[in-house]
């Protein structure tokens, strides 16, 4: 173990770290650009074969940016598609970024750290750093964006150079080093642990912006709102946005077990939609519609009305059937496809009912601030559910791309062990742990040590 990992895993002091040389290389989770092909023409893509942990070089800081010691990372959706290379290499994203010159040249690599979510400990800090200090307990946003870009001013999430961090761009927060833009820092709620901390930041993002932010679905009192996935990363997390809004929370899930975790999120009306004929993807057409129709009357059965929110981040495999069962005037709210991108849906239901649908990619440093503002006043619960070591990367992302997982999956990069981070206990114990962890579920695994 290098002296200044070993000093921030201690506690060292802000003055101690920064005496304390950087390391010329650090321990990362990366994919290398001589595996992209390796799964053409394979049925299943096993991210364990493709994603590594070994050392990397530590890359030069810019003016704008702070070099973090990541204590907690998380999985994402995204590290699944960078593991598996599609929809396409995320290389071609590295070599566009370089294009530009400058310190954007170091993300043009042979190899590429991924990881979209990060809590940490500033180890360092750019000329031009103003805002932050070495030594700041901090959580990391992945929007990266042009603070030079006019339209960044207005929402950096309009800004034609916005990237997603770890994903279109190097050194992501799966380390026990990152690089990030002073832009990107959040401060960590001082009752979470580092494990949760890092959980937060994407997922809780989105779903703020897709639900409650001013370029999503604004829910008011009241509105029923339909979740796909609702105790996955983004569908837990909106599960309480809807509720801390006066609204009203329809989960769907595909099991037994996750719909009573569901239930212990609060949610108003839960679904396993297996009960109702929705076990996969829908052919689109007829059997959409009929699918549609099933879950309509199960939510009116229950409420008395139709949704008028829909929130959806699966895709293809629901898309068809969130624009049928939103009310006349409603919205369907996306960030993504994880099921696939290419969607169909009769747009009969859609035109000929006034309904709404809106494209929501990622969240801007405000959004993300308001989030764990939430966060931080316990109005919202992480929704951590298990936590591996930065060793068995490949095993907490299998999980994520076979959908066996609920919640957040964490990954610890130099915390020991879990549990530690927290420096406001008296908050802690005034929340209780049962309101912190409402999805996690006993692991028997233990962390590596870090060296």
């Amino acid at each position: 173990m290098d002296a200044l990992t070993e000093a921030v895993v201690r506690g060292a002091s802000a003055e101690e770290l920064e005496r304390i040389p950087v390391p010329a290389d650090f321990v990362a989770a990366h994919i290398r650009q001589e595996d992209v092909g390796i799964f053409d023409g394979v049925a299943d893509a096993d991210v364990r074969r493709s994603l590594r942990v070994g050392r990397v070089p530590m890359p030069a800081l810019a003016p704008d940016e702070v070099l973090v010691a990541v204590m907690a990372s998380s999985i994402n959706y995204n590290t699944v598609w960078s593991a598996t290379f599609k929809p396409v290499s995320t290389f071609g994203a590295l070599k566009r970024f370089a294009r530009g010159g400058g310190y954007a040249a170091r993300h043009d690599q042979p190899f590429q750290v991924v990881g979209s979510d990060a809590a940490g400990v500033i180890v360092r800090v750019g000329a031009g750093v103003r805002r932050w200090r070495t030594g700041d307990h901090v959580a990391v946003n992945a929007a990266v964006v042009d603070d030079q870009d006019p339209v960044t001013q207005h929402d950096g999430m309009l800004g034609v150079d916005q990237k997603a961090w770890g994903y279109e761009t190097n050194f992501g927060g799966l380390a026990h080093y990152t690089v990030v833009r002073a832009s990107q820092l959040l401060a960590k709620p001082g009752h979470l642990t580092w494990e949760e901390a890092a959980c937060v930041p994407l997922c809780g993002g989105t779903a703020y912006r897709m639900l409650v932010g001013d370029r999503g679905a604004r829910i008011k009192q009241g509105d029923i709102v339909l979740i796909w996935g609702a105790t996955g990363g983004l569908g837990a997390f909106a599960v309480q946005l809807v509720k801390n809004g006066g609204g009203i929370a329809v989960g769907v899930v595909n099991s037994p077990e996750k719909a009573e975790l569901l239930r212990r999120l609060g949610c108003d009306v839960v679904i396993d939609r297996t009960e109702i004929g929705i076990g996969g993807p829908v052919a689109p057409g007829a059997d959409t519609v009929a699918a549609a129709k099933r879950l309509g009357r199960v939510i009116r059965a229950e409420l008395g009305e139709d949704p008028h929110v829909v929130f959806d981040h699966v895709g293809r495999a629901t898309f068809g059937i969130s624009v049928i069962v939103a009310r006349r005037g409603g919205t369907v709210v996306t960030c993504g496809s994880s099921t696939g991108y290419e969607h169909s849906f009769d747009n009969r239901y859609f035109w000929m009912n006034l309904k709404r649908i809106v494209g929501s990619h990622g969240m801007n440093l405000n959004e993300a601030s308001e989030m764990m503002r939430l966060v931080g006043r316990g109005a919202v619960a992480p929704v951590l559910s298990e936590v591996f070591p930065l060793a068995e990367v490949g095993e907490a992302a299998r999980l994520v791309q076979t959908n066996r997982h609920t919640g957040k999956v964490g990954v610890l990069a130099l915390a020991p062990s879990p549990g530690l981070g927290v420096t406001d206990p008296g908050t802690r114990a005034a929340l209780g742990e049962e309101r912190l962890s409402p999805l996690r579920v006993p692991s028997p695994r233990q962390p590596v040590a870090v060296g």
